[in-house]
């Protein structure tokens, strides 16, 4: 299993991190993603077939790119 944790400088509220949470709860081979709107930062652990690449693509379709992707 990976596991990555990222900067998402667009989180503002809970909402936000349970927006997130439940895009990228979807993608398939993810396991778990957690999120803490205070420090802006996303946890998100997955297996094939997810891949960062994919999981990086579907945070930016919903406007929450990682602060490395921007």
């Amino acid at each position: 299993m990976e596991r990555k944790t990222v900067q998402v400088p667009n989180i503002g509220c809970d909402g936000c991190v349970r927006t997130i949470q439940n895009e990228i709860s979807e993608i398939a081979g993810v396991k778990a993603v957690q999120g803490n709107k205070d420090t802006k930062q996303i946890t998100v652990e997955w297996d094939a077939p997810a891949n960062w690449q994919v999981i990086v693509q579907k945070l930016s379709e919903i406007d929450y790119a990682p602060a490395e992707a921007q």
